[in-house]
């Protein structure tokens, strides 16, 4: 199979040369322009998941041998979720390649979070297949690069760490409220106020309502952190 230009410039971001590049054109073909001839990139998007869990869990035990496992599951966390992953995906221009049905075009689908980080885990899925999972860690490992050695030691999630923060002050959970939604249906920009029963409040916007709930989390503990 003869690759696109479009192809071809990803696989050069990719850093990875393949050896059937039918496999790549799979990685990067979403269900919406799938048909009997052209399969989507969902079975391999299944099989990525895992072998990046592997080479992460991995790096994470081999860089730190005195970390315990209640260090490492969150440390594991931070770098496989789905944030993560489309930020890893937009670094490289993946979006840029992804083969996608009209609709999704229309809607932005080159932009979407969780198209992004589903066609990533498909190429890592694609590399591993290709060339083994030596060259499939080889490749996550370039990727991710310094996002390794800089995850925290305790890489919980800002809502997570809010939580426990109001808890162990016998406080309820923090209540998440939408205070607006604006822009397109394909380019939405949520505000989102995180209030404590205690009446502290913050407020952040962000693409995703998770973002936006996770920024607004995170710049309430600063604030609460700061003046203790």
């Amino acid at each position: 199979m003869k690759l696109s230009a479009n192809s071809k410039s990803f696989s050069d971001r990719l850093g990875y040369k393949f050896e059937n590049p039918a496999l790549q054109v799979r990685a990067l073909t979403h269900a919406s322009i799938a048909s009997a001839t052209r399969p989507d990139n969902q079975r391999l998007e299944f099989l990525g998941d895992r072998v990046l869990a592997l080479v992460m869990s991995e790096a994470l035990f081999q860089a730190d041998p005195s970390a315990s496992e209640g260090q490492l599951a969150p440390r594991f966390n931070a770098l496989v979720r789905r944030e993560t992953c489309a930020d890893v995906a937009r670094a490289v221009d993946l979006g840029t390649a992804l083969k996608l049905g009209r609709s999704e075009m229309v809607s932005g689908g080159r932009r979407k979070e969780a198209l992004l980080a589903d066609a990533l885990e498909a190429v890592i899925a694609a590399v591993y297949l290709d060339g083994g999972y030596e060259a499939a860690r080889q490749v996550v490992l370039r990727l991710w690069g310094e996002r390794i050695a800089r995850v925290d030691s305790d890489a919980r999630d800002a809502k997570t760490a809010l939580q426990e923060w109001a808890q162990a002050r016998g406080q309820a959970v923090p209540d998440y409220t939408e205070i607006s939604r604006e822009g397109p249906d394909h380019a939405p920009v949520f505000t989102i106020e995180v209030r404590l029963v205690s009446g502290e409040t913050e407020a952040a916007t962000a693409p995703t309502k998770r973002q936006a709930e996770q920024a607004a989390a995170e710049a309430l503990l600063d604030r609460l952190k700061a003046g203790q």
